[in-house]
């Protein structure tokens, strides 16, 4: 059965597990280097996908990962991985509570689509070579190993997503960087906090 979008969007307003949109959020960096980080993603409109070495994509084809979750969801994903990454500190930094959000449907048309949560090995089985950028290992066989990130319901895009400026939500950690983002644009002429759709504080999300 096929919904009509008022009435998918209004299905999803039902449901505080759901969400109409994607999140793709930065790494870890200083308050100026993240603003600065956020600002040429706007200006190139683009986000590059990351790799074997730089993320955890399986597979040749770089991928751009997005979370399909509620804001709140979000935020208490970031704030785990924040406490995780001071017990654990040698890990791989993996995000930051700035980035952006799309309308899931216009992140489909760009050809974003869910993974597929599965072991590595057995995921490869099931999907063609071209494909692997997909998979994101999955194992709870092991007490003392166990391997799951299904709390990000992960969306990715291959290769790159090209996106234009009037779909995007920004996402700022907080109200310091919100000043901060606006003056920075303010001070160099960049008109991008008008054209897009808006901009949400996450720490006022989570606390």
């Amino acid at each position: 059965m096929g919904y009509k979008l008022e009435d998918w969007k209004n299905r999803l307003s039902e449901r505080s597990d759901l969400s109409s949109s994607v999140v793709h959020l930065t790494r870890k960096g200083t308050s100026e280097t993240l603003v600065e980080q956020l600002l040429k993603i706007l200006d190139d409109k683009t986000l590059n996908g990351s790799t074997t070495n730089s993320g955890f994509i399986v597979g040749d084809i770089p991928a751009v990962c997005f979370q399909d979750a509620p804001l709140h969801s979000v935020s208490q994903n970031v704030w785990f991985e924040q406490k995780y990454r001071k017990l654990n500190p040698s890990t791989k930094v993996r995000y930051n509570a700035m980035g952006l959000s799309f309308k899931k449907n216009y992140a489909y048309k760009k050809g974003a689509r869910p993974v597929l949560y599965e072991q590595t090995i057995e995921a490869k089985k099931i999907l063609p070579k071209d494909e692997w950028w997909r998979i994101v290992n999955f194992n709870l066989s092991d007490d003392n190993a166990i391997i799951d990130w299904t709390h990000e319901r992960e969306w990715r895009c291959p290769k790159e997503f090209k996106f234009d400026i009037s779909e995007v939500t920004v996402l700022i950690n907080n109200y310091l960087m919100y000043q901060l983002f606006i003056k920075t644009c303010e001070e160099k002429n960049l008109d991008f906090h008008q054209k897009i759709k808006g901009i949400v504080v996450m720490g006022e999300v989570l606390f």
